[in-house]
């Protein structure tokens, strides 16, 4: 997929760059979004904030990193923002999930095995703190180099490789329980 360019996002009309945005970035910055706050109905409330915000500062992005990366800048403050939020500390939203769809051709039993250890490894991912959480999203779920994870969550390389060690060393303690 060719990265979008500062040239091509300053001289097209906003409207269609957005478009193209979404249509590229919105399932990542879905998914994103839900591994913050782990209700499907509020990721996708802050995955359409996410792109109002990304519209209305479209002409900030100058090109000194990736456009991808810039986006994920702006979805993961804004994720931290809303976890920060009176809203997400006093409202309490109903239960959801991603559904898992089984393809005709997996063994039904090994599917729900699958499906079961998939439940408690994301069960215990949404239980570390945050900030271990995203590493292993970002690294694990987005296959993103260190270097980006430590551009996008803006701390050092050593302090990704330090988070996303202690990250697995709980989740082994957590799931071995």
């Amino acid at each position: 997929m060719k990265e979008l360019t500062v040239e091509w996002i300053h001289v097209q009309d906003k409207e269609l760059v957005i478009d193209e945005i979404m249509d590229r970035y919105g399932q990542e910055i879905l998914q994103l979004a839900y591994s913050y706050v782990n209700s499907v109905a509020v990721a996708e409330d802050l995955t359409q904030e996410i792109f109002i915000k990304c519209y209305k500062n479209l002409y900030k992005y100058g090109g000194r990193s990736k456009f991808r990366t810039w986006l994920w800048q702006i979805a993961i403050n804004h994720c931290k923002d809303f976890l920060k939020s009176w809203y997400n500390k006093n409202i309490i939203p109903a239960t959801d999930y991603f559904p898992n769809h089984i393809s005709e051709k997996e063994n039904i039993e090994e599917a729900v095995i699958q499906n079961e250890e998939d439940h408690e490894l994301m069960s215990a991912i949404m239980k570390l703190p945050t900030k271990y959480k995203e590493v292993i999203y970002l690294f694990y779920y987005e296959e993103l180099l260190i270097k980006d994870i430590a551009l996008v969550t803006k701390t050092g390389t050593n302090t990704v490789k330090t988070r996303l060690r202690r990250a697995k060393s709980l989740l082994k303690e957590m799931l071995e329980e």
